[in-house]
């Protein structure tokens, strides 16, 4: 799930997953932050979710995945 906010010109996205599905460490890799899995992994939120933030320019399009322990690459299928 994405949640999105608009603060002077840039948006910030929050990327929020449910803590345990998919097992182990999960990371944000895209356009955001040139493909870098360290760049933004996900952190337990204390409330069964875990997040990250981003900010990106205001009015622009981003391709992102998310990258599991294992290799594991998936999709965001509501941010599609």
């Amino acid at each position: 799930m994405l949640e999105r906010q608009r603060i002077k010109g840039r948006n910030t996205v929050t990327f929020v997953l449910p803590e345990d599905s998919p097992q182990g460490s999960v990371s944000v890799v895209g356009d955001c932050n040139p493909w870098n899995p360290a760049a933004h992994p996900l952190e337990p939120g204390g409330d069964g979710t875990r997040t990250v933030e981003a900010s990106l320019p205001a009015n622009s399009s981003h391709s992102f995945r998310y990258l599991a322990a294992g290799d594991y690459w998936f999709d965001d299928e509501p941010a599609s």
